[in-house]
């Protein structure tokens, strides 16, 4: 009996669909990607409550229809220094998965929201080990677009619901009121 190595399971992980559609937006003059069934909602990047004693990355929270969303800058959540909020800063409302398995909505601010893109399966390589600007668990999959390379983001372990928990706590302290 054979064994796989970490590579090739994330290969057969990667390559288990068809095409996969991508949305595409600039961090610092860098192109990421995050699969688009993870995102909610892009919405123009607005006044933010700041939450006291939380960590560098978390910009605060909003109020999103009734719902206070915690915000990360994501240039900060790389450990980079972040642009000046400008004309087309967006905050990208993305779905991810709580410890307890229910769906929970984070926003993410970025520089500019380009496109979505398709991508093939066979366009879509294993995470690299070493050599990546930011962690390689924040990592799902490096995008082939023509000769160039995109990082493809997990936003599970981007926006980890362990880490942001500090989060959850001090907005459920907030009790902040349903806007109807």
């Amino acid at each position: 009996m054979s064994q796989s190595t970490n590579k090739e399971i994330s290969n057969e992980n990667i390559n288990s669909g068809n095409v996969q559609q991508f949305l595409t937006f600039v961090l610092n003059d860098e192109t990421y990607g995050v699969g688009i069934l993870h995102i909610r909602e892009i919405i123009e990047y607005d006044n933010l409550t700041v939450v006291p004693l939380m960590p560098d990355f978390i910009s605060g929270v909003i109020n999103l229809r009734g719902n206070v969303v915690p915000v990360v800058n994501l240039a900060r959540r790389f450990e980079h220094q972040s642009k000046e909020i400008g004309k087309r800063t967006s905050i990208i409302i993305i779905d991810i998965m709580d410890a307890e398995g229910e769906c929970v909505e984070v926003g993410m601010v970025v520089d500019i929201v380009n496109e979505v893109i398709e991508l093939a399966c066979s366009d879509i390589a294993a995470a690299p080990t070493f050599g990546a600007k930011i962690r390689t668990d924040f990592i799902h999959g490096m995008g082939k677009i023509n000769d160039k390379l995109m990082i493809l983001l997990d936003v599970n372990h981007v926006l980890s619901i362990s880490e942001l928990s500090s989060v959850t706590n001090a907005v459920d302290e907030l009790n902040l009121p349903s806007v109807q």
